[in-house]
């Protein structure tokens, strides 16, 4: 039975993200598995879960709405603490509407960012109540 190894993000500049992704995630840059290996790849700390991404470069530009993308779980933070950090590593936010034609807006248990690269990914989490 397959197994997925890891997860390929096509981008233009393999350095800026690989550092966005490294600190985003608190991966680590695995070594090169052969000479000449191009590709980047960032691992989970030892003994940490997470699945292995790797950065390809890639000519063509990030998708505004991607058939595919990453999930990620604010964990231990309030959503808004980990947006600010994720900001603070490069992210941007982006305007979505995914369900433009609900008669009953909520505010979606998510937002959706966009690293260096442009490419689109979601950050869930609690968040905090109002203060007043």
């Amino acid at each position: 039975m397959a197994t997925i190894e890891q997860l390929s993000l096509g981008v233009s500049d393999a350095e800026r993200a690989a550092r966005f992704w490294a600190a985003a995630l608190d991966y680590r840059r695995r070594a090169p598995r052969f000479d000449g290996d191009e590709w980047i790849v960032l691992e989970p700390q030892p003994g940490a879960p997470g699945m292995a991404v790797a950065m390809d470069l890639s000519e063509s530009p990030a998708q505004d709405f991607p058939r595919l993308h990453l999930d990620l779980d604010a964990g231990e933070r309030s959503l808004d603490e980990e947006l600010d950090r994720l900001l603070a590593h490069g992210a941007q936010r982006v305007d979505w509407r995914h369900y433009p034609t609900d008669p009953h807006p909520t505010e979606p248990p998510y937002v959706v960012l966009a690293d260096p690269e442009g490419n689109r990914f979601c950050v869930s989490g609690r968040r905090e109540p109002p203060t007043r």
